[in-house]
């Protein structure tokens, strides 16, 4: 049964070297109280320190909270996940050398903490071939550091003949979640949570390796209040419950307030969310809607694809298919900005664990994904950029298991100005940098495997659409108003494929009234 304790008694109980996994989705799900009590003691004591850190995706806002109240030097001594773009201060200490860090597809992160809360011996999967986690690339090692001296924790063999690689799990001392209710035997619920999250596999982990599961809740209640169908993790698996204040416990970084919308306790009319801009964000959105549809599982990815949701409400067609977030999430309408997994009225909300499981098995029909830099042969990068640590998320386990996939973003980057007239994409600034290069800093999705397995690739941009072939880039579209030498090819490092002069992308797409999709 759970003991009641501060959150400064919960710091007390992390030894020094500990394996400490947090549960959160971005801004979502995040025990922010007990970061803070960990991060005060610290200060304080110097304790504790040299914790390995295990977690999925970023859990921060871009500035102090979530996982940032931790990363400092000497309280961190390696970080295992799938992504830290949200968490500048984990952030410098993975640029800076100071930790040992590895990134790994979100789904894998799962899966081997899934594996240690079985006491399997590792994680068998085809899941990283090709890209930057592959052994004969980079083996999931995110700086110099690591590279030099830390162990490797993915390995690549065969079986059957087939490719795979093999990646070890690691025990969990401590795991750190965050429910909104705890009855008085330990119970947890997640009634006001806008997404499920890792809690239940983080649990398990650290209750079956002999480790202690430390909860942080909005309220304690009654013995019996909560239903048995909402209980998500039973009271036998926690062993300590913090209440915490309500700054501490926040429904997301991007809520001042509880959003009922969120988790389907209420529902508004989706009238009440107002149009996107017609901007070049709005023109990527649209472009890419066109490929959708009716009755597609769609997942989208973080950043520019979310603009994909908004159009599709804003042409009332978001009822035709059902649309996908690695956060468990489905349906309803995506938010994005430190929203990102939430969404307004969902139709379900799975586990992460359940969600990433199932995009591994292909269920999806057609993942929008953002686009950091592309080459020649199709590799595409959204993980690292100038040296840094972003990560990738689910970005493979997505965008290798999914048929049907679109790259979306910008042409350039940095300072890009551009504007519609009269149903013409003019570009008023070039952006400083280009993201068609001779050779990608990450390989984050092989074009190489993508080819071997037969996936439809199309890359869409404000000015252009690209198929991916076998012999590389296609370009099959350009938008009304763009010169094809002097705002496509002159700012590529590589020269695409033109078998036949490229159409012009679909006119509705640059005027102000719904395109009528469907």
């Amino acid at each position: 049964m759970a003991t009641f304790i501060s959150a400064k008694e919960a710091a007390g109980l992390i030894a020094a070297g500990a394996t400490v996994a947090a549960s959160g989705f971005c801004g979502f799900a995040s025990p922010d109280a007990l970061f803070q009590a960990i991060r005060e003691r610290f200060e304080d004591s110097g304790l504790p320190r040299d914790l390995t850190i295990v977690k999925g995706v970023s859990i921060g806002d871009r500035g102090t909270r979530g996982i940032n109240r931790i990363g400092i030097e000497g309280l961190v001594r390696k970080v295992i996940c799938a992504h830290a773009g949200l968490e500048p201060m984990m952030e410098k200490l993975i640029t800076g050398n100071k930790i040992l860090a590895y990134m790994l597809p979100f789904g894998t992160v799962i899966d081997i903490i899934n594996a240690a809360g079985c006491h399997k011996p590792g994680v068998i999967t085809k899941v990283g071939l090709g890209t930057f986690a592959d052994p004969r690339i980079e083996g999931s090692k995110a700086n110099k550091l690591t590279k030099e001296t830390g162990e490797d924790i993915v390995t690549h063999m065969e079986i059957d003949g087939e490719e795979c690689l093999f990646y070890k799990p690691m025990p969990v001392d401590v795991a750190l979640i965050r429910a909104t209710y705890a009855d008085e035997d330990g119970n947890l619920s997640f009634d006001k949570e806008a997404i499920s999250a890792d809690q239940f596999e983080l649990a398990k982990a650290a209750h079956n390796s002999g480790g202690i599961v430390i909860a942080q809740v909005e309220q304690i209640v009654a013995k019996g209040t909560l239903h048995p169908r909402d209980v998500r993790i039973h009271g036998f698996m926690v062993d300590y419950v913090v209440q915490s204040s309500p700054e501490f416990h926040l429904q997301g970084f991007d809520c001042d307030r509880y959003r009922p919308e969120l988790t389907g306790e209420t529902r508004i009319p989706l009238s009440l969310i107002e149009p996107a801009p017609l901007d070049n964000r709005k023109i990527c959105g649209r472009r890419a809607a066109m490929e959708l549809k009716e009755g597609m599982l769609v997942n989208l990815g973080i950043g520019m694809p979310d603009a994909v949701a908004a159009v599709a409400n804003e042409e009332g067609i978001s009822d035709k298919f059902t649309l996908s977030i690695e956060s468990g999430v489905l349906g309803g309408v995506p938010l994005g900005g430190l929203g990102l997994g939430g969404a307004v009225n969902p139709e379900a909300i799975y586990s992460i664990a359940d969600t990433l499981a199932l995009y591994d098995g292909g269920c999806l029909d057609l993942t929008v994904l953002g686009l950091g830099e592309i080459d020649e042969p199709g590799n595409v990068n959204v993980s690292k950029f100038g040296g840094g640590a972003t990560g990738p998320g689910g970005f493979i386990n997505i965008s290798q298991n999914t048929k049907n996939v679109i790259f979306t973003g910008t042409f350039t980057a940095g300072k890009l100005c551009e504007r519609i007239e009269n149903g013409k994409l003019v570009i008023l600034q070039e952006g400083k940098s280009k993201k068609f290069i001779k050779q990608v800093e990450q390989i984050t999705f092989s074009g190489a495997y993508a080819a071997t397995n037969g996936q439809n690739v199309l890359v869409v941009t404000e000015r252009a659409v690209f198929r991916l072939t076998n012999k590389g880039l296609k370009l099959i579209e350009i938008a009304p108003g763009i010169d094809i030498q002097t705002d496509i090819l002159d700012q590529m490092d590589f020269a695409p494929i033109i078998e036949e002069t490229p159409s012009l992308m679909d006119a509705r797409i640059f005027r102000s009234e719904p395109m009528r999709l469907f």
